[in-house]
């Protein structure tokens, strides 16, 4: 439970854009009117813009958000720019789903892998929003690129790439590759680093494994973002070292005969399988 003191929504604008009794008196009046929020007449009136009013929404509910960092953060992010829109509720459902078959009393805690058959169909930004919107709720939550052979997390956040899991993987002595964000206090981001030549040997490797189990101690939640299952057998080995997974197939663009076969393999697979989402962006 936070500390911090609740305050209303006009309080936080108010102050935020130094409003003055005049405007204020403004905006109650044009709340009268026409019988909408005051963040809603703020925006109306010119006095505020629609991101202040969803910045000050979070600072009410102490909820992480990425205002103000235009320029910075990729626009695929939406639960982290716009966390009260229908997009970012469609993430936090989902979250809700998962999160008890993720840490199962009694069952030992699962890493999360999204995979898709082909590139495009949306599976790295599932996983970025996904990840998101499990750091928000207050817990240490780690997003892996694994996509060894087309990544592209170091891209959505902006961080340097240079470093990474492959150099894990390959026995390089690696320090601070996992990068926290500065924009959302408990999430942090393990990026590929260089793209190695042999990606499906390096996620066979026992140390791969050895690598979850000890980041699966160190923090509440680790999404691992996989290649396309059409690159080859990748997905498929870290799924089954994450012990779960979850598929994202893509409206007018995925094939079934394709997903079918996905969905055949990893339910026959020794991890959980939570079944298939489908990406209508």
């Amino acid at each position: 439970m936070s500390d911090l003191p609740d305050r209303a929504i006009g309080d936080i604008i108010r102050d935020t854009k130094n409003l003055s009794p005049e405007q204020v008196e403004l905006v109650l009046e044009y709340q009268r009117q026409h019988n909408v929020k005051f963040g809603e007449a703020c925006v109306e009136l010119g006095l505020a813009r629609r991101q202040d009013v969803i910045w000050a929404l979070s600072q009410q509910f102490h909820y992480p958000y990425a205002g103000g960092m235009q320029g910075r953060l990729s626009n695929e992010l939406t639960v982290a720019n716009d966390p009260f829109s229908p997009d970012a509720e469609t993430f936090r459902d989902l979250r809700s789903q998962l999160i008890s078959n993720l840490a199962a009393p009694g069952e030992p805690k699962r890493a999360l892998a999204i995979l898709s058959n082909d590139v495009g169909d949306g599976k790295s930004y599932f996983a970025a929003n996904l990840a998101v919107a499990f750091s928000q709720l207050g817990s240490r939550t780690l997003l892996i690129d694994a996509d060894l052979r087309t990544p592209r997390q170091h891209a959505i956040f902006n961080v340097e790439g240079n470093h990474g899991l492959s150099g894990v993987l390959s026995g390089r002595q690696e320090t601070n590759v996992i990068r926290p964000s500065d924009y959302l206090p408990t999430l942090y981001l393990l990026p590929v680093g260089t793209t190695p030549p042999n990606p499906l040997e390096l996620v066979q490797r026992p140390v791969f494994e050895a690598l979850l189990g000890e980041l699966l101690s160190k923090f509440d939640y680790v999404i691992v973002d996989t290649p396309a299952v059409a690159h080859g057998a990748d997905a498929g080995v870290i799924a089954a070292k994450c012990g779960a997974s979850l598929a994202i197939a893509r409206k007018n663009v995925s094939r079934h005969d394709q997903l079918k076969k996905l969905v055949q393999k990893l339910s026959r697979k020794p991890s959980k399988f939570f079944g298939v989402v489908l990406n209508n962006r």
